[in-house]
């Protein structure tokens, strides 16, 4: 797991060729990216299909409301950004069944959310199909 995302701008030489090799053999690429609007674009000039929001943050401020607000505003001018530079958007990182539902109303158009330790854990009292039900209300489906 990870606890930030990419810097774009400062990776790029890195990250470029990279991405040139997974797109030539069939991938479709998502590159992860903090909550920083400015690094978008450069997030595409390496070829990258979309990226991932590192919702880290905004999970962490659980039981502080103005903060995971505040978080979440940068998620969406970052998404906006992503959407507006020609990036798909997922998003990633401590989501629950609590705090999907207004993630996905500030950025309807997620393409996919990566749930994997909330998920598991979950499972463990509610079962997977209980849990995977649970997960996609959540996310409005």
């Amino acid at each position: 797991t990870s606890d930030h995302g990419w810097n774009f701008v400062a990776q790029a030489a890195f990250l470029t060729p990279i991405v040139k090799r997974l797109k030539k053999s069939g991938f479709r690429v998502s590159l992860f990216s903090d909550a920083v609007p400015d690094g978008v674009n450069a997030a595409r000039d390496t070829g990258a299909d979309r990226i991932e929001l590192y919702t880290g943050p905004y999970g962490g401020f659980h039981s502080d409301s103005a903060k995971a607000a505040k978080e979440l505003e940068r998620l969406g001018k970052t998404a906006d950004a992503a959407f507006k530079a020609g990036l798909g958007v997922n998003a990633g990182h401590d989501l629950t069944v609590e705090n999907l539902p207004p993630l996905v109303k500030h950025i309807p158009a997620l393409a996919e959310v990566s749930i994997g330790h909330g998920l598991t854990a979950d499972a463990l009292e509610y079962g997977m199909a209980g849990t995977v039900g649970r997960f996609l209300k959540a996310c409005g489906w």
